[in-house]
């Protein structure tokens, strides 16, 4: 509950006023949901109020509703006691009358004159005009200043202060721990040091927005607690609540409430911030089915995703929306597959999902924390600052290959055939039988001598004992400890067989199972094995490839899986399409890698079958948050349905929840219905996304000659950028380095992401796989034309012409590729 204490600034509506008693003899019945109730009743009998089912009873709101011709306001410390209301009515000024129930049930008030009269006046036309819908957002200027505008700009600082007091607590706390480290050097006192640091990064959030809104329960349905809603949890140094955690459970209905369903909530208000200076204020009346202001897209959500774009992606906590609140407060057991258009905010849910999971689950996830997978380098430099902004750090960010190149270094290059190849889910299928082709039983029976005598095993045996230890789901290596447990038993009963005690067994066995000969027995027929090895032999080795991918591919392919091994495993050439093999290969030989609380994967389509195996296999219990778009699913080897998708991440499909975001919030509305229009032909089966904003230009062509290109695209860059900030030209690798060299020309400073992560520069020059999940206040698309003639071209063309947040232009110098 917000904190009421006397040190911060009131809301204008609960500041206390002066009580004159009044008569109520001739003031009018004020109506209720059943019948009439006079004033006189209201103010001298608060049973009567409250058994006439318009009881707005509990505490520290300020409660507005339009009854009839009458508006009714209600603010109060208390329900039944020194709780205060004001009816005002809509037609006239001169019937606004206020009063206060008292514990003894009498009343006192005061009637419509003075310096209280006056204010109620203003509280009068704030219930009207915010019925408005031409009265959504207010600015702080002149005439237009909402009545609460002071007294929320108090509120705002007071919970900076407040924030400012818990940091310094925390510092305070943390140099004790120090200094408890530095006398002790004890492990309790390291823990609680290491907590106190994870503290103080949770709590100091920086110079960003820390209250975006408020909530007003309806004292009718709800408790009638009022809450303000922000970045994360503040609290004074009592234990007061100041602000609530978006993630919180209370917080839900500032995002889902609608006027269809109000969850409860009779306001929602919310705040136009510059970090925490208040810019507007915009209240959506929720238990009025007729106002316009509970239905739509609020003012303060459009001018949030309409502002400028910056070199990192923003968090999106003031401004997510109801569908997309559902998938971030998804259970942690589920696995959540999320198809998006562009624009839709499925990378922004699927950050805000990970830091929700550590709010909601933090004991749970302190210690496996969240994988977040991204689809390259660029794209992590993009997202860094999100989940660190909102507080949380147990998250380890990486892309498919930085995750598995942990014990190999990349040397090598494989061209798009044979990435394609190696990343086909048949690969483990050829890996699993290289493994089991290591593991022989012997032709002649084998005899290991213990003591002065021996034990002997047949291939009948050995090939029992095989079947058994097989007969699991363990790794290769785990299962060997089986077979040779198998092994001991059948010794185990040949000695009984031959006469041995068993009080000799207990000695005789464990000098057999330490035996050299026994140990050399072993590894003979069931070799330890490793990833690297495996991947040597299908590379490597034509005999055991070709017996491995007999049935499974054609000896055309196994010829181009051919390479030379290096003398060291520790110096081969292993390429990125090698790591999902190699994690295959680990998996099946010793079980697979760490294993994470909950794994984000984004750009989900673009992942080889392989590589999803190994995306899959961190996760515990199957929890994932998978996100992607079919309709730019572009990587070599990329998946063509969300079906491909689960099978290789080894889930059973019906276990998966599917949820899909069609509204776009980003993209323009005209540019994504141009951009749509290739759909029909890259992903039938997806539903086109629309835009919320219907506003917008659509996409702007420049037909020019071929040695005015890069000219061109300096010129229109030059142009924008004097109006927006962040500028994106995509472009093929055929023409990157004339528009880099053209824009230099001009004096235009830009970043060549294909030497650098920084997305920093006024201008970054991006190849179309690199753009995907970048967005840039206007994009510049040059000769669209050459985008077919690379790997799922069309796609990447959709890709492209979707990054812009305001304007798209296309340089070209043919004509467009159909449907465009």
């Amino acid at each position: 509950m917000p904190d009421t204490s006397e040190d911060k600034p009131l809301p204008a509506d609960q500041r206390p006023f002066d009580d004159t008693p009044i008569s109520t003899a001739n003031l009018p019945a004020l109506p209720t949901r059943d019948r009439n109730i006079s004033a006189e009743a209201w103010i001298e009998a608060p049973a009567a109020l409250m058994e006439s089912g318009n009881d707005i009873g509990s505490p520290r709101i300020a409660y507005k509703r339009r009854l009839g011709s009458w508006l009714l306001w209600r603010a109060g410390p208390a329900r039944g006691a020194d709780a205060r209301y004001t009816a005002i009515h809509a037609d006239d000024n001169s019937q606004v009358f206020t009063f206060r129930l008292l514990p003894n049930g009498t009343g006192s008030g005061i009637g419509p004159s003075g310096r209280e009269h006056e204010r109620l006046r203003i509280w009068k036309e704030d219930l009207i005009t915010t019925n408005d819908p031409k009265s959504h957002h207010t600015s702080i200027s002149g005439s237009d200043l909402h009545p609460d505008h002071h007294a929320e700009q108090g509120y705002l600082r007071h919970a900076r202060a407040t924030l400012e007091a818990m940091i310094e607590r925390t510092q305070r706390v943390l140099e004790f721990s120090e200094q408890r480290v530095r006398d002790e050097d004890s492990v309790d006192a390291k823990i609680a040091q290491s907590k106190m640091v994870e503290r103080l990064h949770a709590v100091n959030v920086g110079n960003v927005a820390l209250c975006f809104g408020r909530i007003d329960e309806d004292p009718i349905i709800a408790d009638g607690d009022q809450w303000y809603v922000g970045r994360r949890h503040i609290e004074n140094a009592d234990g007061r609540t100041v602000i609530v955690d978006w993630r919180a459970p209370v917080a839900i209905p500032f995002y889902r409430a609608t006027a269809a369903d109000a969850f409860g909530l009779s306001r929602r208000r919310r705040f136009s911030t510059e970090v925490d200076e208040l810019v507007a204020i915009f209240d959506e009346h929720l238990d009025d089915p007729d106002s316009m202001s509970a239905a739509g897209i609020p003012d303060p959500v459009l001018a949030e995703i309409e502002q400028g774009r910056s070199g990192e992606m923003s968090d999106i906590v003031a401004t997510i929306a109801a569908e997309q609140d559902e998938i971030i407060r998804a259970p942690l057991s589920e696995c959540l597959l999320v198809q998006g258009g562009p624009g839709t905010g499925k990378t922004a849910v699927g950050l805000h999902r990970a830091a929700f999971l550590l709010f909601e689950h933090r004991a749970a996830l302190a210690q496996s924390h969240v994988l977040v997978i991204g689809p390259n380098r660029v794209f992590l430099r993009y997202v860094s600052n999100v989940l660190p902004s909102l507080g949380e750090t147990a998250v380890t960010q990486a892309t498919i290959t930085s995750l598995l190149s942990s014990r190999v270094r990349v040397r090598g290059e494989d061209s798009a055939a044979v990435t394609e190849l190696k990343g086909r889910a048949t690969m483990t299928q050829v890996l699993r039988r290289l493994a089991d082709a290591r593991i022989k039983v012997p032709n002649e029976e084998q005899a290991v001598p213990i003591g002065l005598r021996s034990v002997r095993f047949t291939p009948a045996v050995i090939n029992a004992a095989m079947k058994t230890a097989r007969n699991n789901t363990l790794p290769l290596n785990d299962a060997k400890g089986v077979f040779a447990q198998v092994l001991l038993r059948e010794a185990r009963q040949q000695l009984l067989d031959r006469g041995v005690f068993e009080e000799d067994l207990a000695r005789i066995l464990p000098d057999l199972r330490k035996s050299s000969g026994f140990k050399k027995m072993v590894d003979k027929i069931w070799p330890n094995l490793s990833g690297a090895q495996l991947v040597r032999f299908l590379l490597g080795s034509p005999t055991n490839r070709n017996k491995a991918i007999d049935g499974l591919l054609s000896p055309e392919e196994g010829n181009l899986l051919q390479r030379s091994s290096a003398k060291k495993i520790a110096d081969e050439p292993w390429t990125a399409a090698d790591l999902p093999l190699l994690d295959e290969g680990n998996a099946i030989a010793s079980g697979g890698g760490r294993r994470y609380g909950h794994v984000v994967i984004d750009e989900a389509q673009d992942l080889s079958a392989m590589a999803l195996r190994a995306a899959g296999r961190r996760a515990t219990n199957a929890s994932m948050t998978i996100l992607g778009d079919i309709a730019q699913s572009t990587g070599i080897g990329a998946q063509e349905s969300w079906d491909a998708v689960t099978t290789s991440l080894g889930i059973d499909g019906s276990l998966v929840r599917r949820r899909e975001l069609t509204v776009g919030y980003r993209v323009p509305g005209p540019i994504l219905e141009y951009a749509n229009q290739l759909l029909p032909i890259t992903a039938p089966d997806i539903t086109p996304s629309t835009s919320i904003r219907s506003r917008g230009i659509g996409a702007e062509h420049h037909q020019v000659d071929t040695a005015a290109i890069g000219s061109t695209v300096a010129k229109l860059a030059a142009d924008l950028g004097g109006e927006w900030s962040t500028i994106g030209v995509i472009a093929p690798r055929t023409h990157m380095d004339d528009v880099l060299q053209a824009l230099a020309e001009a004096g235009l400073e830009a970043g060549d992401t294909r030497k650098a992560l920084e997305l920093d520069k006024p201008i970054s020059v991006v190849d179309p796989p690199t753009a995907k999940g970048l967005e840039f206040d206007a994009t510049i698309v040059v000769e669209p034309a050459d985008f077919v003639d690379l790997p799922n071209g069309l796609r990447l063309l959709y890709v492209a012409l979707t990054r812009p947040v305001q304007r798209l232009l296309i340089v070209r110098v043919g004509e467009m590729p159909s449907p465009l």
